[in-house]
């Protein structure tokens, strides 16, 4: 087994442990917790990147996401200073049911698909080309600002509104009659 397949299960294991920590209990009841959690996947993430040797998206993983965002999610996590009393207990809801038999399909999913690809796999066949310019900053800026135009602005404009809609959520916290 190569240190490189070493490397990859570890932080492909440790970003699936840090993005189900930001949602399950102990961790998702606390918000502050829940976003240092946040911060390990997106750094997880960034290694994975690495290994598959885009390195303009790993930088810009840490830079962006693993730094601004998670600056911005904990800047308004304090904003809204929410106590343990504000948090609530925790319940069970229909659509939490819901959520579990969606997860559950699509992990069976994921088996049933890694599954085939597994034993179709060749280890002396398989060969990955590579294009010389993969990852590099021309070609992720021509493919953001020509095919994937829309989606990225989609994101920018959804981040928007999740900045715009927690600061309307902190306001109303200070008792304004609005």
């Amino acid at each position: 087994m190569s240190a490189e397949l070493v490397v990859f299960g570890i932080l492909a294991v440790t970003a699936v442990l840090g993005a189900l920590a930001v949602v399950l209990p102990p961790f998702g009841r606390n918000p502050l917790h829940a976003a240092i959690a946040l911060l390990t996947t997106f750094t997880c993430v960034a290694g994975l990147m690495v290994l598959l040797s885009a390195h303009l998206i790993a930088v810009l993983q840490v830079l962006v996401y693993a730094g601004a965002v998670m600056v911005l999610f904990t800047f308004i996590i304090m904003l809204l200073n929410l106590r343990r009393e504000d948090l609530g207990g925790f319940r069970i809801t229909a659509w939490k049911v819901v959520g579990v038999i969606a997860v559950v399909a699509v992990a069976v999913k994921l088996g049933v698909l890694v599954a085939a690809g597994l034993s179709a796999y060749d280890a002396a066949s398989a060969s990955v080309v590579v294009a010389n310019d993969f990852g590099g900053v021309k070609s992720v800026g021509m493919a953001l600002l020509t095919t994937y135009l829309v989606p990225f602005e989609a994101t920018s404009l959804l981040l928007l509104v999740a900045i715009v809609g927690a600061l309307v959520v902190a306001r109303r916290g200070d008792g304004g009659a609005e």
